[in-house]
């Protein structure tokens, strides 16, 4: 049966390595990908917390307080998703809003692993919440993911440039 404590820290570590991809990304699409992947990865992990683990967390511990922090820092997050999910790569400052976004995860990532999990140690049944929480993340995957209209249309903008540029060089190469 699958420990909640332990799938939210695989999930954290997934986000890091993703925040750690991009660092290292160059190519505009290859960024695309891995902000898609790491949105998907978000909004999953943000509803798993937010429908089932935090109300069990907050029933068990009674850190009201720590949990409410917790939940506006999910709402941080969603506000930064929204808003990279209506850029496309080529805007100015998509990097930037991203690295923003991977710092307030790191920082809630942090605090939950040093602060929270500690806590509740011993005092939630972790195998039963994890069992729900498993079933729960399935449906979730299973969802299609949403991307903006205006990032779709972006995409099928920038792949009707790449054709006409190749079309372009074909001919200008003797269609070789």
């Amino acid at each position: 049966m699958p420990n909640a404590i332990q799938m939210l820290k695989e999930d954290h570590r997934k986000v890091k390595e993703l925040f750690e991809e991009f660092a290292q990304a160059e190519e505009e699409q290859m960024k695309e990908q891995i902000v898609e992947n790491t949105v998907r990865e978000l909004e999953v992990h943000a509803a798993l917390e937010d429908e089932i683990f935090y109300p069990a967390a907050e029933e068990q511990i009674g850190e009201k307080e720590s949990i409410d922090e917790a939940r506006e820092e999910h709402h941080v997050v969603k506000l930064l998703i929204g808003e990279l999910k209506k850029m496309s790569s080529d805007d100015e400052r998509y990097d930037a809003k991203y690295t923003v976004l991977a710092e307030s995860v790191k920082h809630h990532i942090e605090e939950e692993e040093s602060e929270l999990f500690p806590k509740l140690e011993g005092k939630i049944d972790a195998e039963e919440l994890g069992a729900e929480m498993e079933s729960r993340k399935e449906r979730l995957q299973r969802q299609p993911h949403k991307r903006s209209t205006k990032a779709k249309s972006r995409t099928r903008t920038r792949k009707s440039r790449q054709r006409s540029s190749n079309k372009r060089r074909k001919r200008a190469s003797g269609g070789r």
